[in-house]
């Protein structure tokens, strides 16, 4: 029972203790805390991980018939261990990024690791969630408690940006809240069940009802998601938070909408239910037409946050479209692409937010010769660039290939060569936006320094800007990660694959 309760409830009661306290007189007391419940949560995770499948417990009833309960799956264990590893070395890198550089400070440091440490164990309860209901409480806390990360600076365009995060996830919310009716009145539970949960008795003469309840939660999903036409928040809010938060902002809690999809989908409505539905053609136009509208953005974006944030909804709907095809083998792509993109992007947004801590330069054209000042990062930085465009052997190659090889064994028209069509070409445009940063930061042209003329080539090679090995240690591992996980994917894929069929 405690062995699924503890991961939840301890960083929530730590983050809670650490917005409750004073102020500590010394800094190293502070992250002291928050590094050991960091720690600790992490370890408590993954016990739960690799003891807890299959085991349940009922926290509360919230009427006689829908009890909050935790039952983690192999799915939900998969989401829970992607949290803990993103979660656990973006948190370490925050110790030093919020640190005092040049007399001023990020701010609100107390603030920012309460509420860090509580969405940590929101999230493993998101993938612990036993049953839709338990998984709709954890997704709106979820969104409520990570506001706080969004308007960390309390800035103007911090408070925008949060509300614009607050009101589109609203609505998402709201529209999955639409369909969890339906499924309620439709089905024999709510409880997660491959293959979906629809009553046969009841279905017959309200097919149109469920498919547009089946819409409205795929819609409504794919807000945290950043699936068009509702992505706009993405690109707004990540750029805004601090680095270690937009880092797991677009790794993570993205995710969760992914999560959501999938739930709703392969377990609530089943598969065969939403194949060859107007349902399933228009979600994989909506995927479609993002991955190549992320791209596009990222590719015309100067600020390098927000050039990656847009990103993100490029990659994010390969993720879709994977799902969308409801195909044994791109659904293995989607899955992969889960984990893959998750420690990938964690590692550009870190990368990203060591140069511009260390530097305070903001634009992709002002990073000129970064890489002769900070090597380290660079270098961490290209690796997990070639992983998102998906060469090989980096990780995102593996998920690319699932993707591209299940649109074409699908045989939907149009569909199966227009997918892979869209994924290259998004390649290509990754290429183009990722890629200027190694070639400029490594080969700068004679005379430029980061963006500035010198005199002296020499001076190349001897002013360092490498940050504390607090945060190049995280981001070397998740650099590691994406290349690692590529050379060695067979563990992860049999895994994803028993997965997938037991759904498909």
């Amino acid at each position: 029972m405690f062995t699924m309760l503890f991961p939840i409830v301890f960083p929530i009661a730590a983050g809670i203790i650490l917005l409750v306290m004073k102020e500590p007189e010394s800094r190293k007391l502070l992250t002291g805390f928050a590094g050991v419940s960091l720690a600790v949560t992490g370890a408590l995770a993954m016990y739960a991980i690799f003891h807890g499948e299959g085991q349940a417990v009922i926290l509360f009833q919230l009427t006689q018939t829908l009890p909050i309960y935790f039952k983690p799956d192999s799915l939900g264990m998969l989401f829970a261990g992607v949290v803990t590893v993103v979660w656990v070395l973006a948190g370490f890198y925050s110790f030093s990024y919020m640190a005092p550089l040049s007399g001023k400070k990020e701010g609100g440091e107390k603030r920012f690791y309460g509420f860090y440490l509580m969405v940590f164990g929101i999230l493993l309860g998101l993938g612990f969630a036993g049953n839709l209901i338990t998984f709709y409480m954890f997704y709106e806390l979820m969104t409520l408690l990570s506001l706080p990360l969004v308007l960390h600076t309390r800035s103007r365009e911090a408070v925008m940006a949060g509300l614009k995060y607050l009101f589109y996830s609203f609505c998402g919310a709201y529209m999955a809240l639409f369909g969890l009716y339906f499924l309620y009145r439709f089905g024999n539970t709510l409880t997660f069940t491959a293959g979906g949960v629809l009553d046969p008795s009841m279905v017959p003469g309200n097919e149109t009802l469920l498919l547009v309840a089946a819409f409205f939660m795929i819609l409504g999903f794919g807000v945290k998601a950043g699936m068009f036409p509702l992505q706009a928040w993405l690109p707004t809010a990540h750029p805004v938070a601090p680095a270690p938060a937009s880092a797991v902002l677009s790794a993570i809690i993205v995710k969760g909408g992914v999560l959501g999809m999938i739930r709703a989908v392969y377990y609530m409505f089943g598969a065969d239910f939403i194949r060859g539905t107007w349902v399933q053609t228009v979600w994989m136009i909506l995927a479609l037409v993002t991955v190549f509208m992320g791209s596009m953005l990222a590719y015309r974006e100067n600020v390098l946050k927000k050039r990656l944030a847009y990103s993100t909804v490029s990659q994010l709907s390969y993720i879709l479209f994977g799902l969308a095809l409801l195909q044994p083998q791109a659904m293995e792509g989607a899955l992969l692409h889960v984990v893959f993109h998750a420690f990938i992007k964690c590692g550009l947004f870190l990368a990203a937010g060591l140069m511009i801590h260390q530097t305070g330069k903001t634009k992709v054209d002002e990073l000129r010769g970064i890489g002769k000042e900070m090597p380290v990062t660079v270098w961490c930085y290209t690796l997990a660039s070639l992983a998102l465009v998906g060469i090989p052997p980096a990780s995102g190659f593996i998920s690319k290939w699932y993707l591209a090889e299940g649109a074409l064994a699908s045989g939907i028209p149009v569909f199966s060569w227009l997918g892979p069509v869209i994924l290259l070409i998004s390649a290509l445009l990754t290429a183009g936006y990722l890629l200027p940063v190694t070639m400029k930061g490594f080969f700068p042209g004679s005379g430029y320094l980061c963006g500035r003329q010198e005199e002296k080539r020499g001076l190349f090679f001897s002013v360092k800007k490498e940050a504390s090995a607090w945060m190049l240690v995280p981001l070397m591992i998740l650099a590691g990660l994406a290349l690692a996980l590529g050379l060695f994917p067979n563990p992860l894929a049999v895994y994803i694959s028993d997965i997938v069929s037991e759904l498909l």
